[in-house]
């Protein structure tokens, strides 16, 4: 079987070079203060519910570096089934849903939970995650960045 090339539409960091500093500085302040497990973690989950195949290359291979397992990666779609993840890291899965689908908002009972797991800078910087995620989301989907470049 032989994969389907899906051209690339555009160089963001080429074509806008401003902006995409502007996401990489967003991005490094975003992760202040937080563990790069739960980054990895809501960062795969936000790529995964927006398909964005660039993403979720770059972020599985980061969690793989940084020694997350492969059932928990595998299991991440489907975390509420999955007995794998911390009460912590299921909360913060729960407002990465809430955020990314915003369905009707982020529901109080979601935001609460949050709130009882992350003190109120390291959920300022969780939110802050999330937003910048479901971002870099947005614009590689959009420009269609190929998975594997730079």
């Amino acid at each position: 079987m032989q994969a389907v090339q899906i051209p690339q539409r555009m160089n963001l960091p080429k074509v806008a070079p401003k902006v995409f500093s502007a996401m990489l500085a967003l991005d490094a302040a975003a992760r202040q203060g937080l563990d790069q497990t739960l980054i990895d973690l809501v960062q795969i989950r936000a790529s995964q519910i927006n398909k964005c195949a660039y993403c979720l290359d770059y972020h599985i291979a980061d969690a793989r570096k940084a020694g997350e397992t492969e059932d928990r990666i595998y299991q991440l779609s489907a975390w509420e089934d999955a007995g794998l993840y911390t009460a912590r890291e299921r909360a913060a899965l729960a407002l990465t849903e809430a955020m990314t689908l915003l369905p009707g908002g982020v529901p109080d009972e979601v935001y609460d939970e949050a709130a009882r797991h992350f003190a109120e800078a390291e959920l300022a910087q969780l939110i802050a995650l999330i937003a910048t995620i479901n971002a870099w989301n947005r614009l590689n989907v959009t420009t269609r960045k190929t998975p594997g470049t730079a």
